[in-house]
């Protein structure tokens, strides 16, 4: 271990939960080789975990096609038992599980600590869920017979996470999964696979059949293992968090056998302060909604929509704010901005801030790279005097960087807002009830906040529209696209 990171490795409570092998029928093992893994914040290598093949990918699915066998006939009372354990242990365990978050991911110890408490609420929630879902009894218009419906399990769940929730995605799928009955194999992103498989590791203490989870990490090797999903016929289904070109590509080879799937893909959300709105209250809103994890987050704020009549007011605040944050290590004590994942999203936030200053656009905070705190950390950053063409309002760009335009109308922004082809998330501040209602109807995105800049809770239906995918997480629905309908028709005659 460098010097460098055994300053910053976390001195942890429970040493075993930093797992270095993966898991397969509740065997902790390696593989044939192993890829590093580093600290986003120091390219530091934090250690190596095992790079899984096809092979151990198609064993993991037959141990986890076996294990449905007899998981899918437990009570759904069993299935919410040990979904309550589990959350009780992450409960227990938040602070060295948010920690490894924190080491692997990047951002700061409180998301990071808070990303695991939800995770526990995630798990609660479909523990209440599980034994109040059920079919229904059906009129029919024939005296002689009756009809009623059976909700089961889908099967096996072939389940994709990304790397800037690698605790949270996992429990709203395993949560879901396994309160239906499935069986999962589960593939974290390579970036972040230490969360998983610490997860991984309680759900086996909190008494999870073996071959009920299996994690399988892969770097060199991942477009092997995401197709051996996709493609074998003995998974069911397939959920997938990440960008929008490479759901496409899950999707299209999920067809070969007619899989179940769900996907929550790319967004590139609005934030619209309109004249009337609150301009203290916008301000927190967009903070929490842009910066959260460096700006990585699939549901914050991309492009910035501002009335002309308060776009001065709300610039000069949202400059100040922007200019608090403390950039840092995320494990440093005051730290409220980590670093972006790689230089991969270094180069793209690089570019984007460049564009927008070429296409007119004018800073006011930020605009360069912190080098000093290390090679992945970009100043957050404002830039006033938005437009269409500039990259920021077409594309993602996944990093702290915050563009606002004018706007003069409501038609005017509502027609900016939905000239993109995905539609994950939209957020807009007004204090006339009227026009949220108007404008809610007219957003085309799958979740608004309408004066906040938060919107995710477990009671919420995650999910988007256009090429923002589709399928729904957490919620009384996130269990639909974990289970299969079956009709029963009776006859008394």
């Amino acid at each position: 271990m460098s010097k460098r990171l055994a300053q910053k490795m976390p001195q942890l409570s429970r040493p075993d939960l930093l797992r270095d092998k993966m898991l397969i029928n509740g065997v902790w093992r390696g593989a044939a080789s192993s890829f590093e893994v580093t600290d986003p914040a120091t390219t530091a290598v934090i250690g190596t975990v095992p790079d899984a093949t096809r092979a151990d990918t198609q064993e993991a699915i037959e141990v986890a096609k076996e294990a449905f066998k007899s998981f899918r006939h437990k009570t759904a009372r069993e299935r919410s038992d040990l979904l309550r354990k589990w959350a009780s242990l992450l409960r227990d365990h938040s602070q060295d599980l948010g920690r490894i978050v924190s080491l692997e991911n990047g951002k700061p110890f409180a998301e990071a600590h808070g990303e695991v408490l939800a995770c526990a609420q995630n798990f609660e929630w479909f523990s209440e869920s599980a034994p109040h879902y059920t079919g229904d009894t059906i009129a029919s218009q024939n005296p002689n017979v009756r009809l009623h419906t059976i909700k089961q399990p889908v099967g096996v769940c072939g389940i994709i996470t990304p790397w800037n929730f690698p605790a949270s995605m996992i429990a709203r799928k395993v949560g879901a999964a396994l309160a239906a009955g499935c069986t999962t194999v589960i593939k974290p992103a390579s970036e972040t696979p230490y969360s998983a498989l610490a997860m991984a590791y309680l759900a086996a203490e909190a008494g999870v059949p073996d071959g009920v989870i299996n994690v399988v990490t892969t770097h060199s090797n991942t477009k092997d293992v995401g197709h051996e999903l996709c493609t074998s016929p003995l998974v069911s289904k397939i959920t997938f968090t990440g960008s929008t070109p490479i759901g496409k590509l899950l999707m299209n080879q999920a067809a070969s056998t007619v899989k179940k799937v769900s996907f929550e893909l790319g967004g590139n959300a609005p934030f619209i302060i309109f004249e009337d709105a609150d301009i203290d209250k916008a301000v927190q809103g967009a903070m929490a909604s842009k910066f959260r994890g460096s700006g990585q987050t699939c549901i914050c704020a991309n492009r910035f929509f501002v009335h002309e009549k308060v776009h001065d007011e709300f610039v000069t605040k949202f400059a100040a704010a922007i200019s608090n944050l403390k950039p840092g290590h995320g494990l440093d004590e005051g730290t409220t901005q980590g670093p972006v994942i790689n230089s991969k999203s270094m180069a793209k936030v690089t570019e984007h801030v460049k564009d927008a200053l070429a296409n007119g656009g004018k800073l006011v905070v930020g605009g360069e790279p912190l080098s000093e705190l290390g090679p992945n950390f970009f100043a957050p950053t404002l830039i006033t005097n938005g437009n269409q063409n500039m990259k920021v309002f077409k594309e993602e760009t996944f990093g702290p960087l915050a563009v606002v335009a004018k706007f003069s109308s409501d038609a005017e922004v509502v027609e900016h807002a939905n000239s993109v082809e995905v539609g994950l998330a939209g957020y807009f501040f007004t204090k006339d009830l009227v026009r949220a209602n108007l404008v809610a109807e007219a957003l085309e995105v799958g979740m608004i906040g309408i004066n906040t800049g938060l919107i995710t809770e477990v009671a919420l239906p995650f999910g988007g529209i256009k090429e923002s995918g589709f399928g729904r997480e957490g919620s009384r629905y996130g269990l639909d696209d974990y289970t299969v309908i079956k009709t029963v028709a009776t006859s008394l005659a």
